[in-house]
This record gives structure tokens, sequence and C-alpha cells, in this order.
């Protein structure tokens, strides 16, 4: 019943916002009558910022059409690879007609972004997506919003992502012989179990796993998100925050955990700040800061824009990773699309490097939570174990913005092409000459910013 509310309300709202960004036009336009009113700069703003409260925020777009190489400008062409009900495994593919840049990168490394199914999209990791191009042949998991998927192509569970993953790993190492798999935040977890089970099948695993930010051991430094899921109860959670999809929806009667309950969780967590951020983004409009109130726009197109998760995926995680730590205890079984349960087993990873990644300041993760993978992967020898944490980053921090272009991407980078091989009978599919191409460090990286990684267990970035 809540989620039909919220969608009346919204429905009623709509309206008024689209009338409040015609009148936030009508008083900016200089050659407007209206535009010549005295307080008519303050008057605009005042409708540009109701627009933005009362708007519907739709799925962003990825939006990166070009990157360049060496003073080159090559042409970026997004494409769905895989189309599952509830995920897209989706491709940036690189065109040069500069044989140079084509040559210098046909043996570059298969990346396997796995991004978080946690209330945001995909998108969220542009950053992420765009600097990894520079150096790699880039693939992303790009989860579907719930309530767009029809009631007839069934549920969707924890173990439905593990297959998942396994799935694109699968197609990648077709492809070119194997691939890397970076995760950040709430998919390290499935990914450890879906190559942990690879590896105790006899499967051929992928050449590293990068995980960043995520809650592999969610008791250690317990944030406010952490003791949100482990103090309520899993009834409490089954009772209060899932609810059907309205009949306005092609996934009309799915039981889901709206993205709206989630962005209000978001926000709940820093009231202050994002109040703050409105109402500079008000007097950025009064001064004609055009800069300042584009970054602002651009930054919450991309965070108020949320999406539903199916209840048997969301339920099962909670229990699963915040409440019985089956992970960590070694009681995690996964069924096998044959029926049969499998033990998750992450010591019998042998053949992939590892990598952790945390955030000194992060608040979603806690220190250690990530780093615990190390403790549980024992079968990987311990020259092929590397921690890393930035200082100074917080959860964004270690996968998006200037941090992460100059602290944290060299170390993945160096982390990647350090256990690359070239496989002497490569599979047919392996790319072929139109063009590959990559994109150059940003300008802003100094080569002081990219220490090289280092062996053993923990690496500081300042």
């Amino acid at each position: 019943m809540l989620y039909q509310i919220y969608e009346t309300q919204r429905a009623f709202i709509e309206p008024f916002a689209d009338l409040a960004q015609a009148n936030a036009k009508l008083f900016s336009n200089p050659l407007s009558p209206f535009g010549q009113m005295p307080m008519a700069q303050r008057i605009a703003a005042g409708y540009a910022l109701l627009h933005r409260l009362g708007k519907d925020y739709e799925k962003p777009q990825f939006g990166i059409h070009t990157v360049p190489v060496d003073g080159v400008e090559v042409a970026i062409h997004e494409r769905v690879e895989i189309d599952k009900p509830f995920c897209e495994l989706r491709r940036f593919k690189r065109f040069s007609d500069d044989p140079k840049t084509l040559e210098k990168l046909k043996g570059q490394p298969p990346v396997l972004i796995v991004a978080p199914l946690s209330g945001h999209y995909a998108t969220l990791l542009r950053d992420t997506v765009r600097t990894l191009l520079q150096d790699h042949k880039v693939y992303i998991t790009d989860w579907k919003n719930a309530r767009m998927v029809p009631l007839s192509e069934g549920e969707f569970h924890l173990d439905d992502y593990v297959h998942y993953v396994q799935e694109f790993i699968r197609h990648l190492q077709a492809q070119y012989g194997n691939c890397h798999v970076v995760s950040v935040c709430q998919p390290t977890v499935p990914v450890l179990a879906a190559v942990s089970l690879m590896a105790s099948r006899g499967e051929r695993t992928p050449l590293t796993m990068t995980m960043m930010g995520g809650p592999i051991d969610a008791r250690r430094s317990p944030t406010a998100v952490n003791n949100l899921a482990m103090k309520r109860s899993f009834s409490w959670f089954e009772n209060n925050v899932i609810y059907r999809v309205p009949p306005n929806f092609p996934g009309a009667g799915r039981r889901v955990y709206p993205g709206f309950l989630q962005y209000t969780g978001f926000v709940a967590m820093n009231p202050d700040r994002h109040a703050t951020s409105y109402y500079d983004y008000f007097r950025n409009l009064i001064k004609g800061d055009d800069a300042s109130a584009e970054a602002h726009r651009k930054f919450y197109d991309e965070y108020n824009a949320v999406l539903d998760m199916d209840a048997n995926y969301y339920l099962e995680t909670i229990r699963t990773v915040f409440q019985e730590f089956k992970l960590v205890h070694g009681t995690w079984d996964v069924r096998a699309p044959d029926g049969t349960l499998e033990r998750v087993r992450p010591q019998d990873i042998k053949d992939t490097a590892l990598l952790t990644i945390e955030g000194e300041l992060d608040d979603i993760s806690g220190s250690g939570q990530t780093e615990a993978a190390h403790d549980l992967c024992t079968g990987i020898v311990r020259k092929e174990q590397h921690h890393l944490v930035v200082e100074g980053a917080g959860h964004y921090g270690i996968f998006s913005g200037r941090r992460w272009r100059e602290r944290v991407y060299p170390h993945v980078r160096d982390f990647i092409a350090e256990h690359q091989r070239t496989f002497v009978n490569p599979p047919a599919a392996t790319e072929v000459a139109p063009v590959e191409a990559a994109v150059s460090a940003p300008a802003e990286v100094s080569a002081e910013a990219a220490p090289p990684v280092r062996k053993g267990r923990r690496t500081s970035a300042a």
C-alpha cells in the first residue's frame, strides 16, 4: 500500500515540477519580460530548486562517447553483450582508425566490473569505467530495476546473482582465454562466492580479483549501515521494507525493496549535508555560478536515481551477509542451476591473485571488512595477496573522483598488468581488427601519485 501511495503522490507532484521548470526558464530568460522584473534571478532560482526537489529521476546514461588516447579521440560504442532478465552485461568497445593505437592495445586485459545491486544504478561507476578504459577492455554488470521485470521472468535470488557472475566470467574467458574481475561494494561477497565455486569444481578462475569497499566480514568495524542490518530482525525487514510493485509498471505484483525507501535511507545518513548542498545550489543560481550549479545537477541526477530490488535477493543478502555471516563462518550453500547445493569454500581458490582496497574513512564498509577476504582465501599464496588502504578516502572516493584516479587506479592497473598472461592459442572470437584502443592516464595524474603495487598484504596510499 505504501508503494501505491508514493506513486500517487509522485504522479500528483510531477506536473507542478514541470511547471516549476517552465517558470524557472521564463524568469531566467533575459529576452522574456519576466526576466526583466526585480528579483527575477532569485525567483528563477526558487523555481529551479522546486523542480529539482519534485522531479522524477530516471536511470542515467553512462555517456562515455569518446576518450583521448595519446592525443587521439577514440570512439566508444556501448552495447549489450548478454541480456538477462535482471541484468545486462554491457560492453564499452573502443574504435580507432589509428594503426599505432590499435596495435598497441590489441592485447589489453579484459576486465569485468561487477557493479553493486544496492539501490543505485551501475552508472554510479561511470568514473571507474572511464578510467579503466585507458588500459583495458571493459565490461560491466548493468542491473535492471526490478519493477520493470515482469513476474513471468520469475524471482531473483542471491544464488541467481552468483550464477550471473559466473556466466559473465565464462563469457569473457571464452572470448579472451581468461579475464580479471573488479567488484565494488556489495558484490564483493557474491563475486567471492562465484569464484570459490568455480575453483571447487575445477573450473578455470579469473586471473585476478580486485575487491573494493565490500562487506566480506560485516562484523569488523561495523558502520551505521551494518548496525541496522544486524540489530533488526529478519522479520522486521520482511514486514517493513518489502512492498509489491503497483499496477502501472511491467513488474506489477512483484515483491521488492522499493528504491524510494532506499533513497530515504541514503539521505537520512547525512541530512545536513544534503540540505546544505541544495541551499548552495540555490545560491549559485542567484549568483550566476553556472559551473557549480551544473556540478550539483550532475551529482544528484545520479544520486537521486534509484532502483527497486527483488525482495528475495535483498532479504537473502541481509540474512547471509549481515546476520548469519555465512561466508566467514563457512556455512554458505549456493543452490546450483540443477538444484544441488554447493558449499562456498574460498580456500579452494589457488590460481587467482587477490587485491583488496579500503577507504580510511569509509562509513559504509568499515575498516577490515574487505581485508577479511585474505583470511578466507588461504589457498592463494601470500605473495599474490595485496591490500591497499587509501588515506583520507571515504566509500565513494575509492572508485570515483580524484583519489580513485590518482591513488587507487595506478595500483589496480599495475596489479592487473602484473598478472596478465599471453595465451598461446586464444579463441577465434578474440578482438579482430576494427579497433580496440585505450586512453592515456588523465593529465592531472602525476608519476608520484602512481606507486607500484607492493608484494605482501598491506599498502597505504596517502
